[in-house]
Formats: structure tokens, C-alpha cells, sequence
């Protein structure tokens, strides 16, 4: 069985609608969406298909190359631009399973050398190293 929360959470109520008594946004406002509804056949259902599909190819070329990068780098000195203009460069080590944290090791920062550190990778914006 679960706990109750401590503290209630928020929740947010939108507007009322144009008719008065939904809640949301008109259909026709500004958030309407942008493409224009175009009724669909089997020729443009097979185009939309073979779009969709070399999508999904460059898609994962570009999870493949990233991913590639990632086993180079271990144990190569890397340089690392992250947010407000900060450079740091450390040793790569790892990443963890959802590839939201770099391992690193000799981190060099503006202030100072760290043994070992978690570098975020929501608060890095590029990185490079060299083969």
C-alpha cells in the first residue's frame, strides 16, 4: 500500500473553454495545430511510410555514431563545454545505462582539480577528444 504525499501536489487548471463550460483551448485559436488536415490516400499514406522510415534510419545512424563516440572516448582525455561557458577536461571513464552521467576522473575546472566525478549530461553542451 502506498503512503500519502506529505505535501499536495499542484495541478493546473486551464481556462474555460469557448463554449463556457470545457476547459482548454478553442480549436481554431493560435494553438491550433499548424499542419493543415489533408485528407489521406494511398499514395500519400505509402510517402508518409517511406518518410517515416528514412527517418527512423537516420535516426539510428546517429545513435550508432553517438554510441561510437561514447566507447572511444574511455580512458582518452576529453574537453567538455558546458553551460555559462565553462570548460573542464578529465579523463573519461563510463557512462551509466541511460547515458545521463558521464564517469570521470582528473576533472580539471576553473577552480581547481577533482579526483573523481558525475558530470550531468543535461549540463553538457559539447564535448571533444582526440582519436
Amino acid at each position: 500500500m502506498q503512503t500519502p504525499l506529505a505535501s499536495p501536489v499542484p495541478v493546473l487548471r486551464l481556462p474555460r473553454g469557448p463554449d463556457g463550460s470545457s476547459r482548454g483551448f478553442a480549436p481554431d485559436g493560435r494553438r491550433a495545430p499548424l499542419k493543415p488536415e489533408v485528407p489521406e490516400t494511398p499514395e500519400s499514406s505509402v510517402i508518409h511510410e517511406c518518410r517515416e522510415s528514412q527517418e527512423q534510419q537516420a535516426r539510428a545512424t546517429l545513435r550508432e555514431r553517438y554510441l561510437r563516440s561514447l566507447l572511444a572516448m574511455v580512458g582518452r582525455q576529453v574537453s567538455f563545454t558546458l553551460h555559462e561557458g565553462v570548460h573542464v577536461t578529465a579523463h573519461f571513464g563510463a557512462t551509466d545505462l541511460d547515458v545521463a552521467n558521464f564517469y570521470v576522473s582528473q576533472l580539471r575546472t576553473p577552480i581547481g582539480v577533482q579526483a573523481e566525478a558525475l558530470l550531468r549530461c543535461s549540463d553538457i553542451i559539447a564535448y571533444t577528444f582526440k582519436v
